[in-house]
């Protein structure tokens, strides 16, 4: 299957949605010395919106990882996995350690003084059951996704055929079902109820792009998305308390936003878009996973040196640079770390997962 780079260009406006929110979307004055209510009000309301993006991403995750999925081992998907996110975090959580070491300074998410287990904890990417803050908040998203990686790799020990996933995604949407019914929540630990539809209409629209549309996957399609309009209430009422907000929120804006994200995403694998061939649109779907790793842990005390030190920017100009600063930050990352450590990375993975192919040796002991 081509590659199709609208795809990837959409990764990196889900992400910019993200840090629009982080941004502008919260009423936070200690990074812009004032509340973006206050100079940016249009854009701050309409930033209230940018959480959706979490959803975007695991709406294409769903799509992508059972392209790169397809035709592999349970091995050799774990490998393609691990390269592909630990080079990158682990870079950030190096930055994030210096940055503290050099500069001590209070962020949302970073404390001014980190105890070496925080580090070695968070080093696993999973810190939270270790009851151990994340360091790199945003990637609370990255524990989700693995657990969708771990429903794949069972998947893949079957075997990937279009009837097997027609049959996995139906069992996954039906224990969602009883999951978010029954509010059982060592259950949801391994169902995901909360974004299950998402990832289901993903490999929903990537079966339907290899093989073909026909009445079962848009059924498929269809009971996936209501159920996901119908729970995504929770993140709805999530961000309308959060922290005693007086921010108002639309259930009906957010299922239209995302119902219109679905469709962009449609015209981009099904429709006239999959032809669309920009270079440049591969180049930003590859800054997307750096640049939402560094845009908050990062960009916030960048935001709050440019406050404190260079008022003459303003808010936007102050805006404009911690953004572009994190794009660029993104690229060096995925430049000289991501892509050379985590090919290094895949090789010497591969070399083990090969090895242990391998018939073994016998040693007869006379």
């Amino acid at each position: 299957m081509p590659r199709l780079a609208l795809v990837d260009g959409l990764r990196l406006v889900a992400a910019l949605a993200v840090a629009c929110f982080h941004y502008l979307g919260t009423t936070n004055t200690a990074v812009w010395g004032d509340s973006p209510r206050e100079f940016a009000n249009v854009v701050h309301r309409a930033s209230l919106y940018g959480w959706l993006g979490v959803e975007m991403f695991f709406l294409i995750s769903g799509f992508v990882i059972c392209m790169s999925a397809w035709g592999r081992t349970v091995g050799e998907f774990a490998v393609s996995r691990l390269s592909r996110l630990f080079p990158a975090y682990w870079a950030v959580l190096i930055l994030i350690v210096t940055r503290v070491a050099l500069l001590p300074q209070q962020t949302d998410n970073v404390p001014a003084d980190i105890h070496p287990r925080v580090v070695v904890s968070n080093l696993t990417m999973f810190p939270a059951p270790l009851h151990v803050d994340m360091l790199a908040g945003v990637a609370w998203t990255l524990d989700v996704e693995a657990r969708f990686y771990l429903l794949m790799a069972v998947m893949l020990k079957f075997g990937a055929t279009y009837e097997r996933l027609l049959g996995f995604c139906t069992v996954w949407l039906v224990a969602a079902y009883i999951t978010y019914s029954t509010h059982n929540k060592l259950l949801d630990q391994f169902v995901v109820s909360s974004y299950a539809g998402l990832f289901v209409a993903g490999i929903a629209l990537y079966l339907m792009c290899r093989f073909g549309q026909n009445l079962m996957l848009w059924m498929l399609l269809g009971m996936a998305w209501a159920y996901q309009l119908s729970v995504l209430q929770v993140r709805v009422n999530w961000h309308l308390t959060e922290a005693g907000s007086t921010r108002t929120v639309s259930w009906s804006l957010c299922a239209l936003l995302l119902t219109a994200f679905l469709g962009v995403l449609m015209l981009a694998t099904l429709g006239p878009l999959r032809n669309i061939r920009r270079r440049w649109l591969v180049t930003a779907g590859a800054l997307t996973y750096p640049f939402y790793l560094v845009h908050m842990t990062i960009g916030f005390p960048f935001a709050k040196g440019l406050t404190r030190h260079v008022p003459a920017l303003g808010h936007w100009g102050n805006i404009a640079v911690t953004m572009t600063a994190m794009l660029l930050l993104s690229y060096a990352l995925h430049r000289w770390v991501e892509g050379p450590l985590g090919r290094r990375m895949r090789k010497g993975l591969m070399r083990g997962l090969t090895a242990a192919r391998r018939p073994k040796e016998t040693v007869s002991v006379s």
